[in-house]
């Protein structure tokens, strides 16, 4: 029951996200129409996305296709790396298709993909769950370390173009009076700062409270994570494999934008911003990223002009083509495959 009950949240939570941004991008798309003055029963959104997904440049679309698929190799190349040290040698086959077998999972229920993908892997292979589990966890720490040097990446080369929306947008709010926008934004990174310099003076007697006392433990449970990639036979091939992954990820984006007439003129730094909206939108739990995903791509594509129904059908486009098309078919096929190659 307790499932069944967080299934249903996550997937409420996902499609109420959805229906709140078809509301809204369907509102300002009726008034466009009667800006332009088009009969409002001749207006209609999802006939704009049908339209919009009959635009795509099918090239574009396979090379989508392709840099996820390498990004499954690489990250199934990268597992048989974690399980080697621990005295196991698991199948490259195995180790691709259970990861798409987790990415299907993730369809149905948020995180589920992680432990579906452990469950099989350790059913195939004859490997200890736990140990399958253990190296889950140095998989996710390295996606964590690469999501935040793609994040600082962005926020170095197009955190201006934030930074005069975030000021275009207060100084329109408030008629032009108060401090400039980026101030305000400089101000509070230093209070930011200076806090963060004041925990870490005083750590060790912040350690008395319970709510530090856990940080310190998920602090130290990182830093040996990190350590443990140190130890493997080749660490360097293994920085090469995440860095690859994330660097296929966005790829993937880039040539979304590509595929969409009216996304193809954004240059590789603004792929950047929107890629890394949209994975924010990921990580957020609901299945698959609906929702919350197009709501934080539409934000990304903001900044660059891309607003209105052209930012949802892209948003909508980029989901299709990977979370329902690509994920449900390499799914299916590994659901197939698994038995088959693991018949003895």
């Amino acid at each position: 029951m307790k499932k069944i009950l967080q299934f249903l949240l996550f997937l409420g939570l996902g499609v109420t996200i959805l229906w709140l941004v078809f509301r809204g991008q369907n509102a300002a798309f009726q008034e466009q129409c009667r800006l332009d003055g088009i009969p409002s029963d001749q207006c209609s959104l999802i006939d704009k996305l049908l339209h919009d997904f009959s635009t795509v440049h099918i090239g574009w679309m396979l090379m989508v296709v392709a840099a996820f698929t390498v990004s499954n190799i690489f990250r199934a190349l990268r597992w048989q790396m974690l399980l080697e040290p621990l005295g196991h040698r698991a199948g490259f086959a195995n180790s691709l298709l259970t990861i798409l077998l987790g990415y299907f999972a993730n369809l149905g229920f948020p995180r589920m993909g992680e432990v579906v993908r452990a469950g099989s892997l350790s059913r195939y292979e004859r490997i200890p769950l736990e140990r399958v589990m253990g190296t889950m966890v140095s998989d996710r720490l390295m996606d964590l370390v690469c999501l935040a040097l793609v994040v600082g990446l962005t926020f170095v080369f197009e955190g201006q173009v934030l930074l005069d929306f975030i000021s275009a947008n207060r100084s329109g709010a408030e008629g032009g009076s108060g401090l400039p926008g980026n101030r305000l934004i400089w101000i509070g990174l230093i209070m930011m700062g200076l806090l963060g310099a004041a925990i870490v003076i005083f750590w060790q007697k912040l350690l008395h409270f319970h709510v530090f006392r856990k940080m310190d433990q998920i602090l130290k449970g990182f830093w040996e994570g990190l350590r443990s990639v140190l130890k493997l036979k080749n660490p360097t091939l293994f920085i090469a494999y995440s860095l690859g992954i994330w660097l296929m990820f966005y790829l993937q984006c880039w040539f979304n934008l590509k595929a969409f007439p009216p996304t193809a003129g954004l240059t590789a730094g603004a792929a950047m911003m929107v890629f890394v909206f949209g994975t924010l939108g990921m990580v957020i739990p609901s299945p698959g990223g609906m929702g919350t995903f197009h709501a934080l791509a539409i934000a990304g594509l903001a900044l660059y002009g891309i607003e209105g129904s052209d930012a949802f059908s892209y948003a909508n486009i980029a989901f299709f083509a990977i979370q329902i098309f690509y994920n449900i078919v390499g799914g299916v096929l590994a659901l197939v495959l698994l038995p088959i190659l693991n018949k003895k």
